[in-house]
Formats: C-alpha cells, sequence, structure tokens
C-alpha cells in the first residue's frame, strides 16, 4: 500500500456514486457495530468469557458469508494464495484481536473508556497513511482529526469517571492496534470479492481464536443459562445470534466495502459514528437515556468527519 492506494482512493472519493455507496456502507457498517455492546452485555454478565463470545460471534458470521463468499470467488483459488497476507493480518488482528480486547476492556472500565481508546486506533490509520504515501495529511484532514476526537471525548466524558484500572487501559490500546489493522488491510486494492475477503478473514479470526483458547491463552466460558435482554428473559443464543448476524456479519461486510471505496483514512472517521449509534442503541435496547452533552459531542464529531473528508478530497 503506498501513494499506488492513495490516488486509488481519492479518485474514488472524487466520483459521487461510488462516494455514495463507500459512505452508505460505511455508515451501515457503523450503525451495526455499534448494536455490539447492547447484545454482548448481557451475555457476559450471565458469565461468558470474552473470548468465547468473540468467537462464537466471527464464526456464526463466517459461516452465514462462507457459501455466498465461494460462489462470488468462482474458482479463482489462487486468489486466496496471493492474498493469504492480508487475509491473515484482517482476521487474526482486525477481527480476533480487535474484538477480544474490547471485551476485555469493558470488563476493567467504563464502555465510555474503552470506545475512547480503541478509536484511538485512527489515529494510528492517519500516521501510516502519511508514511506509505511519504507526504504530511492536509491541514485540513489534520484539522478534522482534532475535531474529531474532541467530540469523540465530549461524547464519552472520561472525566467523569471515577477511577480507572490499568489492565482495562492495555486492553483497550490493543483494539485501537486491532481497528487501525482493520482498516488499514480493508482498504487494500485486491482482487477477491468482498464477501470471499470477509468470510475467510473472520473464519482465520475463529480460529486464531479457538487455538489460544486450546493452548490456555485465553479463557472460552460459555453458559447456557437464560439472559436479561430488552427487559425480557430469553435463552442465550437469542442475542448471541443477533450479535453475529449483525454486529458482525453485516458490519464486517458493509464495513470493507465502505473501506474499499472511500479509503482507510475516511472509513476510520466515519466509523467514529459507530460510538452515536451505540448510544442511540444503549438508549433504545437498555433505556440508557443519552444526554444533551452527548448531543453536543455527535455534532462536533460528525463536523470533524466531514472535514477529514474534505481534506482527503482536496488532496
Amino acid at each position: 500500500m503506498g501513494g499506488a492506494l492513495v490516488e486509488l482512493t481519492d479518485a474514488r472519493v472524487r466520483r459521487p456514486r461510488t462516494a455514495l455507496v463507500g459512505w452508505t456502507a460505511a455508515l451501515v457498517s457503523a450503525c451495526a457495530f455499534g448494536t455490539s455492546g447492547a447484545f454482548a452485555k448481557p451475555l457476559l454478565a450471565s458469565g461468558w468469557s470474552a473470548g468465547a463470545v468473540v468467537a462464537i460471534r466471527l464464526g456464526l458470521a463466517a459461516a452465514v458469508l462462507l457459501v455466498p463468499g465461494m460462489i462470488a470467488l468462482r474458482g479463482r483459488w489462487h486468489l486466496l494464495r496471493q492474498h493469504w497476507r492480508p487475509l491473515l493480518a484482517y482476521g487474526v488482528f482486525g477481527g480476533a484481536t480487535a474484538q477480544v480486547a474490547f471485551f476485555n476492556a469493558v470488563q476493567y472500565v467504563p464502555v465510555a473508556l474503552g470506545l475512547l481508546l480503541e478509536y484511538l486506533g485512527i489515529l494510528l490509520v492517519v500516521g501510516w497513511a502519511a508514511l506509505s504515501s511519504r507526504r504530511l495529511p492536509s491541514r485540513l484532514t489534520l484539522a478534522g482529526v482534532a475535531i474529531s476526537i474532541a467530540g469523540l471525548v465530549v461524547v464519552l466524558d472520561p472525566a467523569g469517571m471515577t477511577s480507572v484500572d490499568a489492565r482495562g487501559i492495555a486492553w483497550g490500546l490493543l483494539a485501537a492496534f486491532g481497528l487501525a489493522v482493520y482498516f488499514v488491510v480493508s482498504a487494500r486494492p485486491m482482487e477477491l470479492p468482498p464477501l470471499t475477503f470477509v468470510s475467510v478473514g473472520l473464519s482465520i479470526g475463529t480460529v486464531a481464536i479457538l487455538l489460544a483458547g486450546l493452548s490456555g491463552l485465553m479463557p472460552l466460558r460459555v453458559s447456557v443459562a437464560d439472559v436479561g435482554f430488552v427487559g425480557l428473559t430469553m435463552p442465550w443464543w437469542g442475542p448471541l445470534l443477533l450479535l453475529a448476524l449483525i454486529a458482525a456479519a453485516a458490519a464486517y461486510a458493509l464495513g470493507f466495502v465502505g473501506v474499499q471505496y472511500l479509503g482507510s483514512t475516511v472509513a476510520s472517521f466515519v466509523g467514529l459514528t459507530e460510538v452515536l449509534f451505540a448510544v442511540a442503541w444503549a438508549w433504545l435496547l437498555l433505556g440508557e437515556l443519552p444526554g444533551l452533552l452527548q448531543l453536543v459531542g455527535g455534532v462536533i464529531m460528525l463536523a470533524g468527519v466531514a472535514a477529514v473528508q474534505r481534506g482527503q478530497t482536496a488532496a
């Protein structure tokens, strides 16, 4: 990935139709990712480990996407061999590491702080884009970075948190690294169809978590007890199925399409809207009402995203 990638993604951004496709896919993906906290919370509260939740989440999503992914491949198996490096990075870091690290982080720190730490990964994306293209981002892009981060801080209000556990900070920073890999790898030009790439990548991520569990590196603990969700008591597989289909299969597939059209930098900042969607889903599904401060922060974030988009288009 280098200057050619920057030129390719900029060219795509300049075409209104492809920009619309990219923005639509990225926003719907962020909306789907935003459900993960609400869907996973009852499972974690009932005794599931983060590794087990993510393993089944990614595994079910991979199973759903694998058949259409293989059909889209149309027998071009050599493409899998050619793209084994990005597939491995996407599955191990963009899928398994990012999700396991985030769910582990929120067991030690508030969800808001976990999100803030994870989305520091977009700074890594900007830095990688600058290094690979060997040119500094435009002033407008840098201003958008600062505005977006400021808006994120306002939304999450870390100053209102009374205690911080170092273990949560460490897991959150690891999640940031995984998030950055997810956006950078997804932006690479490739011949693999999106469904093929995502399904194989998530399969690799699932295998990586299972191997880590079997080797004793992380616990894989499940529970078959009923869980409380949206004010109801339901079987454990209810929120797990929603987590796999919406917050994994749909989110990863649409997210890949969005990054392909928008490029890693713009798509990563559009991904910030996941925080706003997470707040909205927490309100709808968990009854956690957003405050005025969160709404103001959301407006600031969106202004920053718009500045990043304008800066990348004008570059």
